[in-house]
């Protein structure tokens, strides 16, 4: 097994759209959730609340460049070219040699794509429907328009799993460097904001409905906590073969070490906290570490009380008396659904770089439930950390754990 680096990252996010603004975000300690005017127009929808990137398409990103591109893959291109750039790998040859592939994720594709395909079967016509229109809309459509525009010829390993899109391909693009098939691999995930997307956890009764006062929510693992907030944005993380990075000059931002994932099988909405602490213990053994060597966990942190409570237990469970520094990033950006994973990676990154993390915004009365964890409150927590775990759970069960080291 190679080990497997980061070289480069990028960010879209309403944090910020690149990776230092967003961590200076992070640092004012205050989230960036709104009540939505367009979502208090929708009739039987409880909340209004959102967490929006507003993204705007470079003036860079013309007719040509954006032909089968919706908003969700021209923010993964975006969050890309930053990456890219980092890593010092915008025009190197490495790029369409076949030893660079592509991992990204996200629930679904372009919202508008979506609306047109469809509309066939509503009314029967097909005006708006296009050659470029299943190409924006389907969910492994970010994946294949950075391989298209890159020109990458290596792998591609789209993800559509929902919640763990974004992680599931950054561990799926480490797995490929570290057994050697690739040399590096471009990873993320992204999402564009969708009222859809909002009336699914709606129906659930998973969504806050603080819309008087939105930056009181999310309010992950707090007793008072009522449910989360959509957002929308994309990250990407360059990861590269160890020994080819130092060949070549590159600054590493992170070691990628220890990678699980695993499936509940019991239920499609309802998380199990043995399962996921299973997926905790997987990622530990990969990299060869034990609880005690974990500083920090990065928690996915829904603000959901079955999922609060679950992830919360399978933490406790996994770490014990150990009880590493736990805060989620959620509760700044929201529930970003496919690119959370990714986002969240890069953010965990760059926290550890700067020896600074947040606290978990808006937890003043952590619940019981959640288990017996060190939850960071205040005004964040200054630690130096060798290992950081960042974890994501998804409908369907699916269950993510990435372990980073300090470079």
């Amino acid at each position: 097994m190679r080990r497997v680096v980061v070289t480069g990252m990028g960010i879209v996010s309403s944090l910020g759209h690149s990776v230092g603004s967003a961590y200076e975000r992070l640092r004012m300690l205050r989230n960036c959730v709104e009540a939505s005017e367009d979502l208090a127009t929708y009739r039987g929808l409880r909340t209004c609340l959102w967490a929006p990137s507003r993204f705007e398409r470079p003036a860079a990103y013309n007719r040509k460049v954006i032909r089968t591109m919706s908003p969700v893959s021209m923010m993964a291109l975006s969050a890309t070219e930053q990456a890219l750039a980092q890593a010092g790998l915008e025009d190197d040859p490495l790029v369409k040699g076949g030893r660079m592939g592509v991992a990204y994720g996200s629930c679904s594709g372009g919202v508008d794509a979506n609306a047109d395909f469809y509309s066939v079967m509503m009314n029967r016509e097909i005006k708006n429907v296009t050659s470029a229109t299943y190409i924006k809309m389907m969910s492994q459509t970010c994946a294949v328009n950075l391989s298209v525009h890159f020109g990458t010829t290596g792998r591609l390993i789209p993800t559509g799993t929902a919640c763990t899109s974004g992680s599931l391909a950054v561990g799926s693009a480490y797995e490929a460097v570290a057994c050697g098939r690739q040399d590096v691999m471009i990873a993320g995930g992204a999402e564009e904001f969708s009222a859809t997307q909002v009336a699914v956890f709606d129906t659930l009764f998973a969504t806050s409905r603080r819309n008087g006062e939105p930056h009181s929510a999310p309010r992950a693992f707090d007793r008072d906590r009522d449910g989360l907030v959509v957002g929308d944005g994309a990250a990407t993380l360059v990861l590269e073969e160890r020994e080819h990075a130092i060949a070549r000059g590159a600054e590493i931002l992170a070691e990628v070490v220890g990678f699980g994932t695993n499936t509940d099988g019991r239920h499609v909405t309802q998380p199990n906290a043995d399962t996921q602490a299973v997926a905790l213990r997987l990622a530990l053994e990969d990299a060869g570490i034990s609880p005690v060597d974990v500083g920090y966990v990065n928690a996915h942190g829904t603000a959901t009380e079955i999922g609060d409570i679950a992830e919360g237990t399978a933490i406790a469970s996994v770490f014990g008396e150990t009880r590493p520094l736990v805060s989620t990033i959620k509760n700044y950006t929201g529930h970003t659904l496919g690119a959370c994973g990714a986002i969240e990676s890069v953010m965990t990154i760059e926290m550890m770089r700067h020896g600074w993390f947040a606290p978990n915004l808006n937890l003043s009365d952590p619940d019981p439930r959640c288990g017996e964890n060190n939850f960071i409150m205040g005004d964040g927590a200054a630690a130096q950390v060798e290992f950081a775990m960042s974890n994501n759970f998804a409908f369907g069960g699916v269950n993510t754990s990435l372990i980073f080291r300090q470079a």
